[in-house]
């Protein structure tokens, strides 16, 4: 029996990223498991805290857009089918933990960006998976290509 069943990879599409998705998919294979793909879109006033005095929901419409978009062109780069990707809006930790205990995975990849301050070891959303996960969690360091 393989150590894992099903690996839910959290994706934020930056650059550095290559390496978290390259070891996530390794992972699955040698596993032979399935491999699911989240990504979380943090609203405006979670990410830079407090209410804006304008609308912001055509900003919000066009963030949740480009993620679904470039959240189907790695799906379709890694042959994952559409019900196994992930979308959701929210704090980035709290919803890589609800969808990784609601669809049963076993593992979860983040990538860390580990840089400075009480993130030096782990960035902040690793580290709050890394603590609240009820599986396993595997964090990827990631640095910027030369």
């Amino acid at each position: 029996m393989s150590p894992y069943s099903h690996i839910l990879l959290a994706t934020d599409f930056s650059e550095e990223t290559d390496a978290v998705v390259e070891r996530a998919q390794a992972m699955a294979h040698a596993n032979q498991c399935l491999l699911s793909l989240i990504h979380v879109i943090e609203p405006i006033s979670i990410a830079y805290g407090g209410e804006f005095p304008f609308d912001l929901s055509d900003l919000h419409k066009e963030v949740e857009k480009q993620g679904n978009t470039r959240l189907n062109e790695l799906a379709e780069k890694l042959d994952i089918p559409k019900e196994r990707c992930y979308l959701e809006i929210g704090l980035t930790e709290k919803e890589i933990l609800r969808t990784a205990s609601e669809n049963s995975a076993d593992l979860i990849v983040v990538g860390s960006h580990s840089k400075h301050g009480l993130s030096l070891l782990l960035g902040s959303t690793a580290n709050a998976i890394l603590h609240h996960a009820e599986c396993d969690v595997l964090a990827v360091r990631v640095r910027k290509p030369k």
